[in-house]
């Protein structure tokens, strides 16, 4: 079993915590990532329907924290272009499903420490009004609800794993190396690498938000061509000052100093 390698002692303060990098040139839509993340945190499947697509279930929900998400471009004349997104949480570096929680649900919503992961907590009930106000506050549209127990749920980045020195299950299941993770500054610069090199065939490759979000998807292609909300998307409720002042101002009460952008 591979393992990852934590930040170095006496490293600089940023980078901080863990990131993946996911490089879609390399997906071929297996899947495997969808299944170890299903097998690792013991959730169920549940039944679906066809609906004229490989994608299955149709979206992410309480019980699928990782999706796969399929999309075909068809063009006259050319073979059909395929489109593999594995859809999870980008563990935001700046959770604004954390500043709407805690005005409704202090708790819920919690940042390890050590990983940074974006933690929800499913046993903290929250109101279906409030989750609506959650929801619309994430850009990509990820957090779910569970209406029997009125609990939310998401990708926990394995934390329990990566707290013991493993990699998160969906990386360790993946088989062409399209997945990687470790300390944020090593994939930001594995990220930049990669893309850098797929430039000098295909000049579209760019990464989508990675100064922002701790997964980072490399595409050759527009975004919205993977996925609607694979390019964050504006939210209502706060304006974007107002509420990045207020992300601000968990991390100072958490670390006790302000935070950079390039954390």
């Amino acid at each position: 079993m591979r393992r990852i390698t934590p930040p170095k002692k006496g490293s600089k303060p940023m980078p901080s915590g863990y990131s993946f990098f996911v490089d879609t040139t390399l997906c071929t839509g297996c899947r495997g990532c969808q299944t170890a993340c299903k097998q690792w945190n013991q959730n169920p499947s549940k039944r679906t329907t066809q609906t004229g697509t490989y994608q299955n279930p149709p979206d992410l929900n309480v019980d699928t924290f990782k999706l796969v998400r399929f999309n075909e471009e068809k063009v006259e004349g050319e073979d059909p272009k395929a489109f593999f997104f594995p859809d999870q949480c980008r563990h935001c570096l700046y959770p604004l499903c954390k500043v709407a929680a805690d005005a409704h649900a202090p708790g819920a919503v919690t940042i390890d420490p050590k990983t940074r992961a974006i933690i929800f907590d499913p046993e903290i009930e929250v109101s279906p009004e409030a989750f609506e106000e959650i929801r619309a506050m994430c850009p990509f549209d990820i957090p779910r609800y569970d209406e029997e127990t009125a609990g939310m749920n998401k990708c926990t980045m394995c934390n329990d794993r990566v707290s013991a020195g493993m990699e998160p299950a969906c990386v360790q299941a993946c088989p062409t190396g399209a997945m990687a993770f470790g300390e944020r500054g090593a994939i930001l610069e594995q990220a930049r690498d990669r893309a850098s090199h797929i430039r000098q065939t295909d000049g579209r490759a760019a990464l989508i938000d990675p100064e922002s979000t701790r997964v980072i998807f490399l595409v050759t292609d527009r975004p919205d061509k993977y996925h609607k909300f694979a390019l964050a998307k504006p939210f209502g409720g706060l304006t974007r000052k107002a509420a990045l002042k207020s992300v601000f101002g968990i991390f100072a009460s958490i670390f006790g100093k302000p935070w950079s952008r390039d954390a």
